[in-house]
Order: structure tokens, then sequence, then C-alpha cells
């Protein structure tokens, strides 16, 4: 065996990286996941220049959704600077000759770890959302196949005595990030690592959310206006994280999540998750002409 014979002649990729096979294929699951919304859907997920686990499955939808007009905007827990964020933005442009927004108001397409942004969405931009386990019956049911017979079934008991558990032993639900959430009246899924806080987002919203996960290769999605409501007991109501209270210590921002920095003196501050909105203050509090849109949030209240 020879290096040149491992070797083969330079061919031009396809648009987007990824083959024309590949994406009817991810299309065709999309549609099918938009129809049965929350429903997971199988799928063959390609190889992609990313570690699995790393976001490859948002990637795959964004390399086929995306146009040379699609402005994209990567998020990674609502930071665009992180690596992994600019990492994947970089990629798309390069492969797609996409332009790239930091802006949540002028994107097309969000692609996101972890967080959906503070303003609202519009009917026509997506959010791909990366999920490194799709499966919500995985702590009650580690056998995949019963699991999915349970899906079928809407056999949702045993999820149902996890969050009773959590109430007897703690006095109230300890789910944090992926609670369980009924989409439609039908199907549960787990919304991606998002925290409590950025459930509520998603419920008959006006976006379209489509849900991938590269390594376990299933995708979900859930269309506008698609009802999504967390699990909750009618005697204890859903609570998100208290962040209403605490102030941006960089922008000054309240009412938003917020992300905790320690201080060497044992203190901590504040700071708001989502960077672009923290950038937005900023500039609108040293008198810059900001446009800033209409957030899901007002002073850590969702409106009803």
């Amino acid at each position: 065996m020879t290096l040149s014979k491992l070797t083969k002649p330079w061919e031009a990729m396809s648009y987007g990286f990824i083959d024309g096979s590949a994406k009817r294929e991810m299309r065709r699951k999309m549609l099918k996941a938009v129809a049965v919304p929350g429903c997971q859907m199988p799928y063959a997920s390609r190889e992609v220049p990313m570690a699995r686990g790393w976001g490859t499955g948002g990637l795959q939808v964004s390399l086929t959704l995306v146009k040379p007009t699609t402005r994209v905007k990567v998020i990674d827990q609502g930071a665009d600077d992180s690596v992994n964020a600019a990492s994947i933005r970089r990629f798309i442009a390069s492969v797609a000759g996409t332009p790239t927004t930091l802006d949540t108001l002028e994107a097309d397409l969000i692609q996101s770890r972890h967080r959906i942004p503070e303003e609202i969405m519009c009917e026509d931009q997506i959010l791909v959302l990366q999920v490194p386990n799709p499966e919500p019956l995985r702590g009650v049911q580690p056998n995949m196949s019963i699991a999915r017979q349970m899906h079928a079934d809407a056999d949702y008991g045993r999820m149902w005595l996890q969050l009773y558990e959590q109430i007897v032993r703690s006095g109230r639900v300890m789910q944090g990030a992926s609670y369980p959430s009924l989409v439609h009246g039908r199907h549960v899924m787990t919304p991606s690592p998002i925290p409590r806080w950025d459930v509520p987002k998603l419920h008959m919203s006006r976006h379209l959310t489509i849900l991938s996960a590269g390594r376990e290769k299933r995708i979900f999605a859930v269309p506008p206006f698609t009802r999504v409501e967390p699990l909750v007991f009618d005697d204890v109501p859903y609570q998100v994280e208290d962040h209403a209270g605490l102030t941006c210590y960089r922008s000054g921002a309240k009412g938003f999540f917020m992300n905790e920095i320690p201080q060497d003196d044992g203190s901590s501050v504040y700071e708001v998750s989502d960077s672009e909105w923290g950038v937005k203050a900023i500039r609108a509090k040293d008198g810059e002409d900001v446009i800033q849109g209409e957030t899901w949030y007002k002073d850590g209240e969702m409106p009803q």
C-alpha cells in the first residue's frame, strides 16, 4: 500500500459540503418531522469535519437548508464568539458562501447550542438546535426499542413518576436543562439542553424549530404555532430559573437569563447569557442608535 494509491484526484465538492443524496434525505426527514411534531425521525447522519457530539446534527441541517443569500448566525450557550460557534459559522460561510451575522433580527437561520436568543424570532426565521441526547425516556427506559414502543403508545407514566419522585424527595422538580415537554398534545420530546428559561419560548412560537442529533441519528421538529407544554402537575406549576432580579455587570441589562461568574473573593457577578443582546444593551446605553427587538421576557416574566 502506497500513499499514491490512497489519494484521489481533486474534485469540486458539492455546494454546502454535503452531497445531493444526503441533502435529499435530510429534507425528506425534516418534512416528516414537521408533519408529526415532536416525533423522532431516524436519518443516516453523514460525516462532517467535526467530532460527533460537537454539533454535527445541527450542522447537517444548516448545510442542507442554506443558500447563498441565507444569513447565518451561530451561538454556543448564548455566545457568538465561542470557539465552537465561530468554527461552525466560519465553516458554513466557507462551503456555502453565505453571509454571516451576529444580530438575531438579521439572521435567516440560527444554529444554537443550549440557548434560544432573548429576542423574539419571526415567521421567516429557522432555529436549528443541537441535541446530544434526543430520547427523553432514556432516564427511565434504557432499552431504546422499548422506549420507541412507549412513544408509539403515548406511554409516559414512568416519566411522570420520575418527576413525582423528585418532588417527594426535594420538594420541587429538579429537572434542569432538557426539560421533557409535550408537543402538540401527543409526543414528549427533550428540547435539547436548553435551560427551563427557554422552554416557554417554543410554545406557539412563530418560527420553525428543528432539533437534530448527529451522533444519535435522530431529527425532530416544532412547527410554528405549535403547543409545547412542559410536563407539570396541576398543583406544582412550572418554574423557570430565578434570574429576574439579576443585573448584568457589563451592560446593566436586567430580567434576562444570566451566566454566573465567580470572583476571587468568593462573590459572584452576572453577565447576560445572550452575548449579542448584551452588546446591544451596552451600545444603547452609550447613546448609539441600535435596533433592539421585542424580547420573550419582560422584567424576568413571560407575558401570558
